[in-house]
């Protein structure tokens, strides 16, 4: 089954209009299926990593409803089916 991301409206952009991509590989953790997920739309890349490859910091990911930031991070291992969902932060004043 594989993974499959869900993407918010202002990376769509970069997805062709896809706000579900499911990758049909069978990636071991969060970073393994972000590359994938990078390598399938080059553009997105930059918004959701920064240049060491870890997330931005105004962007959330969870897997499931778990937030990466209390899991392992980038690291935390994937079971098949899994679900990630990107969520880029929203300021104002």
């Amino acid at each position: 089954m594989g993974v499959i991301f869900h993407i918010p409206g202002p990376l769509l952009v970069f997805t062709d209009g896809n706000r579900h991509i499911e990758i049909d590989a069978s990636p071991a953790t969060v970073r393994e299926a972000l590359e994938f997920l990078c390598s399938l739309h080059p553009g997105i890349r930059d918004r959701l990593l920064n240049e060491q490859g870890e997330i931005r910091e105004h962007v959330n990911v969870f897997l499931g409803r778990e937030e990466l930031r209390y899991l392992d991070g980038i690291a935390t291992r994937l079971e098949d089916g899994a679900e990630i969902t990107i969520m880029q932060a929203v300021s104002g004043g």
